[in-house]
């Protein structure tokens, strides 16, 4: 009986091991952000030449960049780290860590900043959505990381997909969109 014990628990072990399910990540041809560097100055007779001094981002792009490092991270209801977040976690986030305070829940980030049409979109304004059919209020935002010709893209975070960049015509998210806010 002891054996038969052993020989179950052993061969449950050893078959578990080679069943390993890779993680998938989606949405994972990110965006590049790209800022010119300043002319390096020439060092004077004798001095000796130090490397140039990064670009500046703008702000929006600093929290662009920011957020985008959190792509792939899943989906968690409330969170606020890499181990998972929920939409309003991430901007929450993102915009906290270059010292820009904003609420913490997506339908009272709708409150903040100032309306805008869609044609006026930029990167780093934020997008607002109802994703439920009974819903009365605000339950979804994302942040605009690009806008070329007639396409906006925005990362936010999906239940079912964690961070991720999905663009505005995408047939849900056009559907849900409610508005979109100027913060910065």
């Amino acid at each position: 009986m002891r054996r038969i014990f052993w020989i179950g628990l052993s061969a449950l072990l050893l078959g578990s091991c080679g069943v390993v399910k890779k993680k998938t990540t989606y949405g994972t041809q990110r965006p590049t952000v790209s800022v010119p560097a300043d002319e390096p100055a020439e060092p004077a007779a004798g001095a000796e030449s130090l490397p140039a001094a990064p670009a500046t981002l703008t702000q929006a792009d600093a929290i662009i960049e920011t957020a985008m490092s959190y792509t792939g991270v899943r989906y968690r209801y409330g969170g606020t780290s890499r181990q998972g977040m929920d939409c309003s976690g991430l901007l929450y986030v993102s915009f906290l860590e270059h010292d820009f305070q904003m609420p913490r829940i997506s339908h009272d980030m709708a409150d903040e900043g100032k309306r805008i049409r869609v044609d006026q979109l930029q990167k780093g304004d934020l997008l607002f959505f109802k994703t439920t059919k009974r819903g009365k209020r605000i339950n979804h935002v994302g942040l605009v990381v690009d806008v070329t010709d007639n396409d906006v893209r925005f990362i936010h975070s999906t239940s079912s997909r964690g961070v991720i960049v999905s663009s505005l015509r995408e047939g849900f998210w056009n559907y849900a969109f409610v508005k979109a806010t100027r913060v910065l």
